[in-house]
């Protein structure tokens, strides 16, 4: 249930999905393709989310109903990709299949980690979506990597 960025980067990253119910950046599905410009800058703006911060009973049983999707780019630029990255490669399943996007697209777009408060384990442990929603009905699922090129 991990995804791993490399490639074109000075720093290699491990990301787990399932820890992400707990990250204040984390969006409602549907609320991510209707946010404004500024909206998507308030939640781009976590350089460290709280990880000790409290749950109520109320905010857990709304993770348990709900799903949502991570922003990527503070990952991406935690990551430090080249000046030469262009593109990136979403890897997915077990026979290495990938789908090529452009880098502004990784960067602007969304992971899908959970749905209706479940981690994706059937096509997961992400599916990735286009920031205007472009792909809402089609994502690209069972990624397990992204290789920045």
């Amino acid at each position: 249930m991990i995804v791993m960025i490399k490639g074109k980067v000075k720093y290699p990253i491990t990301l787990d999905p399932t820890v992400w119910i707990f990250d204040d950046r984390k969006i409602k599905l549907e609320e991510a393709f209707e946010l404004k410009e500024d909206k998507q800058e308030e939640y781009r703006g976590f350089q460290k989310p709280p990880v000790n911060r409290s749950i109520s009973k109320m905010e857990g049983e709304e993770f348990l109903k709900n799903s949502y999707v991570m922003p990527l780019n503070d990952f991406i630029h935690n990551a430090e990709p080249t000046s030469e990255a262009k593109t990136a490669k979403l890897v997915s399943g077990s026979d290495v299949s990938y789908e090529t996007i452009a880098y502004e697209d990784l960067i602007n777009g969304y992971f899908l980690f959970s749905n209706n408060g479940k981690p994706l384990k059937e096509d997961g442990p992400v599916h990735f979506y286009y920031r205007d929603g472009s792909n809402q009905d089609n994502p690209v699922k069972y990624i397990k990597e992204i290789v920045i090129d």
